[in-house]
Parts: C-alpha cells; sequence; structure tokens
C-alpha cells in the first residue's frame, strides 16, 4: 500500500471513529439515555387550568418512545385523551403541541409550562387564540396495600325520591322522577350525588334512547360511558369503557331501550367494570381523570354523577357499597 493510500485510509478510519463518537456523544451515549429516561417530566400530572370564565382540570402524561424522544397524552376540559407526538423538555422547560378534537377552530393547542420544585407552571394556548394559565401536581400513584373492608350497602335511588342527588352547576336540570325511574327528560344539568366516596361497588341499571347518550362519573372524574354503542370492534368511547382511556373487551350491551345493568368496582385507579354480567374490563388502572371530570384531585373522595347534557336517559335501582374507613 503506498503511503498516499495509507494515509488516506487512517485519515477515513479518523473520520467514521470522529463521527461514531460525535454521534454516541449527542443522542446515543449511555449518559444521555440515562439522563432521558430520568428526565423528571416523565410521569402522570393533574392540572387545574385557569379560564376567563371558570376552572376546570385537565391532565397529561408523558413516558420515553425508544431511548430518546418524549411522548405522551392528554386530556383537555372535555373530549377523550388524546395522543402527543412529541414532548419537549429542556432546561425545566416543557412543550408540545397538539392538533385539536373537538375544538372548531383548525389550529393546534400549544401548551408551554415550567417544572420547578416537582411542580408545573404553564400556559395552554387554545385554537381560538385563548391563553389559559394552569399549575399541576404530579399524580398520585393510589396503590393500596391491603384489601377494602366493604361497609353496608347505600340505596341512591330506590324509585321514589331524589333526595341523595343534586343538579350540578351549567345548566337547567331536567331530572326527575317518573314511574318510578330517575329520568333525564332532555339535555340539560349533570346530577351528582350529595356525598362523597373514596373506593366502592357500585350497581347502576340503566336505558338509553336510540342514539342515546350518558355517563357515569366515579368520583366525579373518571367516566364509564352509558350510549347506544354501534356494533363492531369495541372502543374506549363504546358502552362500558373508561372514556378515552380503557376498552371493553368485548360489546357486551343489548341495545337501545333496553333495561341494562352495570355492576362496577374501583379501587384506588384499579376498575372493573361488568356490564349485563359480562367482565368487559377486569382490574385495570385508569391512568387520569376522563374529559368532564369536575377536578383534578384525583386522591381525594368524590361524588358519583351522571351525565344529563347529552340526551334523555333513564336509571333505576342505583346502590352503592363504599369502603370502610380510609383506604390503606
Amino acid at each position: 500500500m503506498s503511503r498516499s493510500l495509507m494515509r488516506h485510509t487512517h485519515c477515513s478510519q479518523f473520520a467514521v471513529a470522529s463521527a461514531l463518537v460525535a454521534s454516541l456523544l449527542t443522542v446515543g451515549s449511555p449518559r444521555q439515555l440515562v439522563a432521558q429516561a430520568g428526565a423528571p417530566i416523565i410521569g402522570r400530572w393533574d392540572l387545574t387550568v385557569q379560564a376567563p370564565d371558570r376552572t376546570y382540570p385537565s391532565w397529561v402524561e408523558v413516558y420515553l418512545s425508544g431511548h430518546k424522544t418524549l411522548v405522551g397524552k392528554f386530556v383537555a376540559g372535555g373530549g377523550s385523551a388524546r395522543p402527543i407526538s412529541k414532548v419537549t423538555f429542556s432546561n425545566g422547560r416543557v412543550q408540545f403541541a397538539l392538533p385539536p378534537q373537538w375544538e372548531v377552530e383548525p389550529n393546534d393547542v400549544q401548551v408551554d409550562a415550567t417544572l420547578a420544585n416537582d411542580k408545573l407552571t404553564g400556559t395552554i394556548t387554545q385554537p381560538n387564540g385563548e391563553k389559559h394559565a394552569f399549575t399541576g401536581v404530579r399524580a398520585p400513584t393510589m396503590r393500596r396495600s391491603a384489601p377494602p373492608v366493604w361497609g353496608k350497602e347505600v340505596v341512591l335511588f330506590g324509585g321514589s325520591n331524589m333526595s341523595a342527588w343534586e343538579p350540578l352547576p351549567g345548566g337547567e336540570s331536567q331530572w326527575q322522577v317518573l314511574n318510578g325511574l330517575l329520568t333525564n327528560t332532555k339535555s340539560g344539568a349533570n346530577l351528582a350525588t350529595k356525598q362523597k366516596f373514596t373506593d366502592f361497588k357500585l350497581h347502576v341499571e340503566f336505558r338509553v334512547p336510540k342514539g342515546g347518550n350518558s355517563g357515569i362519573y366515579l368520583r366525579g372524574r373518571h367516566e364509564v360511558q352509558v350510549e347506544d354503542s354501534p356494533l363492531g370492534e369495541p372502543l374506549s368511547t363504546h358502552l362500558g369503557g373508561v372514556y378515552g382511556f380503557l376498552v371493553p373487551n368485548e360489546q357486551a350491551h343489548k341495545g337501545p331501550n333496553v333495561w341494562q345493568t352495570f355492576d362496577i368496582t374501583l379501587i384506588g385507579r384499579r376498575v372493573t367494570v361488568v356490564l349485563n354480567g359480562k367482565t368487559v374490563i377486569a382490574d385495570q388502572t385508569i391512568p387520569g381523570i376522563t374529559g368532564g371530570a369536575l377536578d383534578a384531585n384525583e386522591g381525594e373522595p368524590g361524588v358519583i354523577y351522571l351525565q344529563g347534557d347529552h340526551t334523555s336517559v333513564e336509571y333505576r335501582n342505583i346502590r352503592i357499597t363504599p369502603v370502610v374507613g380510609t383506604p390503606r
């Protein structure tokens, strides 16, 4: 081999080696990977958002895709959990954007926040340009260290009166007792229990009209969908799903204008949904609040609320068995 060729070969090898080292130092080195994998923004966050006319809850989860890209999920004040294709996190600043879901305008939702002392402070810019300030705290794990001790069953609606319930703000209540049924005659206010609960077993019987839509909110934060679902492969937004999060393992609905039954057990974040005698969600974890939640205080007790702002719906025989004491 000539000296010039040797020099050329050595230079080429050096260039390749240099490029490899540079690549490792930028995106592939163990130090970089460990730092990315341990980014403090990773996790679930409960957000409280201040709009010009109201305060509402929101939620975001950030996790690692592969070894170098942060992605996530986001729940706004309404709608379902939507994916975040990329989360930028650098020097404590968090940024991401996602396309509109139910918003009218075509612009992206823009989120810009600062993470300090394990708290988020930032702004959500809506597709219409309106800016909503928010604060966020890390969501509680809600893992229970002991099995529940169940208390005495409580009748929330037995057919005679609505004394255990009260309408929520946001519309005129259309709820009344008709022929022994808790009936929402048309779109109006949502209806909530006066009592709050932590862990519980809930029994509900319901009947929806053709095209009907309602929902049962567990602790006022996690919606189990009630609707006249289409046939086909089930979705999280179909009857028995935890809206936007958990998909029923089969379509167990009976169709419109027929009485159907839920038996729902909620322990911490772990939920089991039995629809018409079939277990469609078996001891699965609810990641966070769903759209329409009353607040983002996931670790606190909350109400049972029935969605009344969509269509008419009928309920009967609503019973709850709460846990005794504070869950451990």
